[in-house]
């Protein structure tokens, strides 16, 4: 089987230089009118305020920095809507688990291509502008590699390129199936690599994404249950200076199984263990204690919260306030795909912790702040900074990454620029977007992405094979 790897053509609409005149816009200072971009190869390149439109293309509504998705399992959007049927017993992640075997058991290489390039469509549609792909399905059913051990990183390299979405690809290290060193199950076969074979992977993931815009490429460790003490400190030092992202105390279960096996909590043994830094995502992270959530506030690491994905599984709620007061950074992301809305990733934040602490406007600490504008500046800097992309801000020296809203939404009827960002979030969310623009190029045009029909009508196919048996 042969790798697909995007060549230099798919750089091609970001070459030469562009500009772009916004009627609003928000910029790291805040709110500004007629606002005139210069892009350059896809890269923000001079910002004027106050100006006319001149030869500028003109683009109407409400212009915001696209929002970063820091952690994505693109495959399961295919399952999405297929485990929400009662199992025996308690229903759990741990079930839900279960189903997420079985499906992707028979997912081919074509199958994940394409189900990633719908996945990535449909983000891009919803506000997500830039994606961190945590990457775990490497091998063939059996478990066997491909004759390129980078075969399912190049389909998602190539879905990327389709899309147009800005990639961080983060391939995934598993080992073990338990804390300890456990033996693997034979529905987490596709998933495995000894340290020496997974470095070989990050290698030839780097180069299947050299073609690709602004790519980055990181490392994950699954999870403390995924890998041993010794492997995980082997790829850290080993695999380069790029982003390492790591799931970490997302269940009850794991929680009290990292106990049973090291006598400490999962953020606590990282945090005793290894040197967790600026360069490190914590996925999850949702039952950290108060003292956990400051030392990880202090380390400078950013966690990577999934509202909606967290709430569909059942995992529990993160400690918000504890983490806020300590100075944390957060991002967001879609995980499972079961719903993808980077508004509603930030609405449903805000919520669950306001079921929590049985209060109002959790997320922000100052009186009179706008909560909306509070979470989407945090997650567009903690995005930015999990996923190492020059993402997050409409400024010199950023990607032109950027949402356009319809400032004629019902939505916006009765408001100004001090409560749009509250009216998106809280209010319309993906409904209000109009157009995307990924490194100044056109991606989405009147809320739908410009090859959705393409895209779709292959997703289409390959889930009513999968799915309709």
């Amino acid at each position: 089987m042969t790798s697909r790897i995007p060549g230099a053509t798919d750089a091609k609409r970001e070459m030469g230089v562009s500009s772009l005149f916004f009627d609003h816009a928000f910029l790291p200072d805040g709110w500004a009118r007629d606002v005139r971009l210069s892009i350059e190869g896809g890269v923000i390149a001079q910002v004027e305020v106050g100006v006319s439109c001149g030869g500028s293309g003109h683009v109407k509504g409400i212009a915001l920095p696209g929002l970063p998705n820091l952690h994505c399992h693109t495959f399961q959007r295919g399952m999405a809507g297929l485990a929400e049927r009662r199992g025996v017993g308690d229903d759990s992640f741990w079930t839900w688990r279960d189903v997420m075997y079985r499906f992707l058991g028979r997912l081919s290489p074509d199958d994940v291509e394409a189900i990633a390039a719908f996945a990535y469509a449909e983000m891009l549609e919803r506000g997500f502008t830039s994606v961190g792909e945590f990457h775990y399905l490497h091998h063939d059913a059996n478990g066997s590699p491909y004759d390129d051990l980078g075969e399912m990183a190049a389909r998602i390299v190539a879905a990327a390129a389709e899309s147009e979405i800005g990639l961080t690809l983060l391939p995934a290290l598993y080992v073990n199936g338990g804390f300890g060193g456990a033996a693997p199950g034979a529905a987490q076969r596709r998933f495995l690599n000894d340290p020496e074979r997974f470095l070989k992977l990050v290698e030839r993931t780097r180069a299947v994404t050299a073609s690709l815009p602004s790519a980055q490429v990181g490392i994950a460790p699954h999870s403390l249950r995924a890998v041993t003490p010794e492997s995980l400190r082997m790829v850290i030092g080993q695999a380069g200076a790029g982003p390492v992202h790591i799931h970490v105390a997302e269940q009850v279960k794991e929680v009290a199984d990292c106990i049973a096996w090291s006598a400490r909590r999962p953020v606590q043994w990282l945090l005793d263990n290894v040197i967790v830094d600026e360069r490190w995502c914590l996925i999850h992270a949702t039952h950290m204690t108060s003292d956990e959530a400051r030392r990880v506030a202090v380390s400078g690491a950013v966690v990577g919260l999934c509202p909606i994905t967290e709430a569909s599984l059942g995992d529990g709620i993160f400690n918000g306030p504890d983490f806020l007061i300590a100075g944390g950074r957060y991002g967001v992301g879609s995980d499972s795909n079961v719903e993808i809305d980077a508004a509603g990733e930030l609405r449903l934040l805000e919520y669950s912790q306001r079921l929590g602490q049985r209060a109002r406007n959790v997320m922000t600490t100052e009186p009179g702040e706008s909560t909306g504008q509070r979470l989407f500046t945090s997650a567009l800097a903690g995005g930015a900074q999990a996923l190492a992309r020059p993402v997050g801000a409409i400024a010199v020296g950023r990607r032109a990454d950027i949402v356009v809203l319809d400032a004629e939404h019902t939505s916006f009827a009765t408001t100004d620029s001090r409560h749009w960002l509250d009216a998106w979030i809280f209010v319309p969310g993906c409904p209000a977007i109009q157009s995307v623009f990924v490194g100044g190029a056109k991606v989405v045009d009147e809320g739908r992405h410009i090859r959705r029909d393409k895209i779709a009508a292959r997703y289409r196919s390959v889930l009513r094979r999968l799915v309709d048996v």
